[in-house]
């Protein structure tokens, strides 16, 4: 049996024991979307798939770097960090190449836990659709930087004067992609095999960077694919003593990573919705309600889509990502791009979000708020014309410049606690303002440089 083609708790079973394995990895993708998960023996395993598993709830009660948050009410130290239980979901079944002869499965936090799951946050969203007859689809497109590097030198570097596996400006470059073919088909040959095809990879302008567009699915497996290609990119990258970054920005050089969202809806029979040949620009009047919802809530909801300090130092006029919430007809310079075409591939492209995204909660937001413009029928402004950098926009369409703000700005949204639930919000925002906080308590390069002597 092929892994994808484990659709049952049954096949599940018989997969595991058809090919004689006697461990079995299973992971969760945390609120940052970093896969935690461990080696499970078989009986373990067998049992998991009918009664769930029990997993340390410190797993959402730390942060990326491992740091306990003094300011969540779901776990800490006054709940003793107890075991949360783990669905384990059967048809997430993959082959683990870059790992011999075993297989990964996915899981997803339920229980308590199940309300700030970022995989449980997607499902609910999506179940809303559902309700209101539309079936999402979608994909995600990453930029990220590789390097000539180890995660032990970049450390002994202090992340300074790190030499990207090529030089200088060189986008859609043949020979670039021809010199590394090797690791080009290597990241293409993964995509097959654990089922994140890739539409299109290539190289991007600056030192060493790619830009990878995942196939479009229905939309919880995009995110599956997207957060699965995020870990084993980087995966692949330190097989080979290189290492690979999803940061927003990592050099002032540079610009940022994007992590752009694809998105349209059709409807429970698959029929596209957002083409309307009797409309201008043959746009549907469910897609523009759909722009106008993406617009409004943008502001209130960036703290899912820009969820690191890092995410910020992107939102820069002119490096090729958005400054305000803007649409317009294919027009890159804008928030929201309108892409038309036919009726299949109509879609809008949330261009906000960098590569540092978590997948489940960036189209939670994406989704979500697209969904309530076509609930309350809200339209956008008039498309952007020519350049956004250039244009001037009222209050209500201005993004939080920081972390911080956009916290605060999430955890006063209605929309958001009706969508997301007030579970979600609420510690989901806390983790935020504890991210600035963190940051906060750094000196920076450039203060030292800045104010050491001259001040």
């Amino acid at each position: 049996m092929e892994p994808r083609n484990v659709t049952t708790v049954k096949k599940a079973k018989q997969i595991v024991e058809d090919r004689g394995l006697e461990y079995v990895k299973v992971g969760v993708f945390d609120i940052d979307g970093i896969f935690r998960g461990k080696y499970m023996k078989r009986a373990k395993f067998l049992s998991a798939l009918e009664k769930d598993f029990g997993f340390c709830d410190v797993v959402i009660g730390w942060d990326s770097n491992d740091q306990l948050y003094d300011n969540v009410s779901i776990t800490g130290w006054h709940t003793g960090y107890p075991d949360v239980p783990v669905r384990l979901i059967p048809e997430s079944c993959r082959e683990l190449p870059l790992e011999g002869n075993t297989l990964l499965f996915l899981g997803e936090f339920a229980g308590q836990a199940e309300s700030i799951c970022p995989r449980g946050l997607l499902k609910r969203v999506i179940e809303k659709a559902l309700e209101m007859g539309f079936k999402p689809v979608g994909s995600c497109e990453f930029e990220f930087f590789v390097f000539n590097e180890t995660a032990t030198s970049i450390r002994e570097k202090n992340y300074k004067d790190l030499v990207p596996i090529t030089p200088g400006f060189f986008g859609y470059s043949l020979l670039r992609d021809s010199v590394h073919s090797d690791f080009y088909e290597e990241l293409l040959d993964l995509s097959l095999k654990m089922d994140f095809p890739l539409e299109g990879l290539h190289s991007e302008t600056g030192p060493g960077v790619m830009e990878a567009a995942i196939y479009y699915d229905d939309l919880l497996a995009a995110a599956d694919k997207a957060a699965l290609f995020k870990t084993y990119t980087k995966i692949l990258a330190q097989k080979r003593d290189w290492i690979a970054t999803f940061m927003a920005k990592w050099s002032p050089d540079w610009a940022g990573q994007s992590g752009h969202i694809h998105m349209s809806l059709q409807n429970l029979k698959g029929k596209p919705l957002f083409f309307d040949k009797s409309q201008n620009n043959n746009i549907s009047d469910l897609m523009r309600y759909f722009i106008g919802g993406q617009q409004a809530l943008m502001p209130e909801f960036l703290a899912m889509a820009a969820p690191t300090v890092n995410s910020y130092t992107r939102l820069i006029p002119g490096f090729w990502a958005p400054t305000e919430a803007s649409w317009g007809i294919d027009n890159r310079t804008c928030a929201l791009r309108a892409i038309l075409g036919e009726a299949e591939s109509q879609r809008v492209e949330y261009r906000v979000t960098a590569a540092d995204i978590n997948p489940y909660i960036a189209l939670a937001a994406a989704l979500g708020s697209g969904l309530w413009g076509i609930e309350n029928k809200f339209e956008p402004d008039a498309p952007i014309v020519g350049n956004a950098y250039d244009q001037e926009f009222p209050k209500e369409r201005q993004l939080p410049r920081t972390l911080n703000d956009a916290a605060e700005r999430l955890l006063q949204s209605d929309p958001a606690r009706q969508l997301f639930g007030n579970a979600f919000v609420d510690h989901y925002g806390a983790t935020r303002l504890w991210e600035q906080r963190e940051f906060n308590k750094h000196i920076t390069d450039w203060e030292m440089d800045r104010y050491f002597e001259i001040i």
